[in-house]
C-alpha cells in the first residue's frame, strides 16, 4: 500500500509538470552523457535487453518450479508466476498510456525503445522478476540464499538503471517502475495469504520431507499433546507422566 501511494504521488507530480522533468532527472541525464565509453554502452545494452522479451518470463517460470514440489505443483506455480508478471505488464501498460508523459529526446538514445516513458516497462519487468526469484530462491534453496537473492536484487536494480544511463528513461521514470513492481508483488503475496494461505505457508517452509518444519511424524509432538521448552526446543513429555501427581502428593 505504501509503494502504491508513493506511486501515486509521484504519477500526480510528474502529471502536474506537464510530462517534465523532476529533481534529479536532467542531472543523471547529463551524467550519463558525459560517461559513455564504447564499452560500457555495449554492456549496458546487453545487460538491459534481459529485462524485457524472452528472459523475464523464463525466469518467472523457474521461478514457479522453483516453488513446486510435486510436478503438478510445478506447474501450477509456473503458470501463476507467469500470470503474476503478465498481469503486472498489463496494469503498467494501461498506466503509461493514461500518464502519455514523453521520453527523453531521441538524440540521447544509445539503444532502441518504444511507446511513453513512464513508468519504465524495462524496469517494473526486471524487479517483478528478481521479487518472484527471490521468494522461490529463499524458500527453496538449501545453501547460499543470501548470495543468490543479493545478485537477484543486483540484477533488478541495475536493469533500471541501464535504462537511465542508455538516456531512454528519466529517473523518475525508473523510481516508479520500482514502486509499482513493489506495489504489485506486496498485493499479489496479500491475495495468496488472504485466498490461499495453505499454500503461502507451504512457500515459507523450506524443509522438504517428513520431519522438517511445519510437519509432523510418528513419535512427534501434534496437536493437543503435553509438550515443553527443553532448552530451546519442543520436546514432547511421556504420556505415563502426563496423568502423574507431583512428588510430594499425598493421600490423605
Amino acid at each position: 500500500m505504501a509503494a502504491f501511494v508513493l506511486l501515486a504521488l509521484l504519477a500526480v507530480t510528474v502529471t502536474m509538470r506537464g510530462g517534465g522533468t523532476l529533481v534529479g532527472d536532467r542531472e543523471l541525464l547529463d551524467w550519463s552523457l558525459a560517461h559513455r565509453p564504447d564499452l560500457a554502452v555495449t554492456l549496458a545494452r546487453l545487460l538491459t535487453h534481459t529485462g524485457t522479451g524472452f528472459v523475464p518470463y523464463a525466469l518467472v517460470a523457474l521461478a514457479g518450479y522453483l516453488l513446486g514440489r510435486t510436478p503438478r505443483q510445478r506447474i501450477q506455480a509456473a503458470a501463476a508466476c507467469l500470470a503474476c508478471l503478465v498481469a503486472a505488464q498489463a496494469v503498467r501498460f494501461s498506466l503509461m498510456a493514461l500518464l502519455t508523459r514523453p521520453r527523453p529526446a531521441t538524440a540521447h538514445w544509445a539503444t532502441d525503445a518504444g511507446h511513453w516513458s513512464f513508468p519504465s516497462g524495462h524496469t517494473t519487468t526486471s524487479a517483478v522478476t528478481a521479487g518472484l526469484l527471490v521468494l522461490a530462491v529463499w524458500a527453496r534453496a538449501p545453501r547460499g540464499r543470501r548470495v543468490i537473492v543479493a545478485a537477484i536484487g543486483c540484477w533488478g536494480l541495475l536493469i533500471g538503471l541501464t535504462r537511465v544511463y542508455l538516456g531512454v528513461h528519466w529517473f523518475s521514470d525508473v523510481v516508479g517502475g520500482w514502486l509499482f513492481a513493489m506495489g504489485w508483488l506486496g498485493l499479489t503475496a496479500y491475495a495468496v495469504t488472504r485466498f490461499a494461505p495453505d499454500t503461502w505457508a507451504e512457500l515459507l517452509l523450506r524443509g522438504e520431507g517428513p520431519g522438517r518444519a511445519g510437519s509432523w511424524s510418528p513419535g512427534t509432538a501434534g496437536p493437543g499433546s503435553e509438550s515443553e521448552l527443553i532448552r530451546g526446543k519442543v520436546g514432547s513429555a511421556p504420556e505415563s507422566d502426563c496423568c502423574a501427581p507431583p512428588p510430594s502428593a499425598a493421600l490423605p
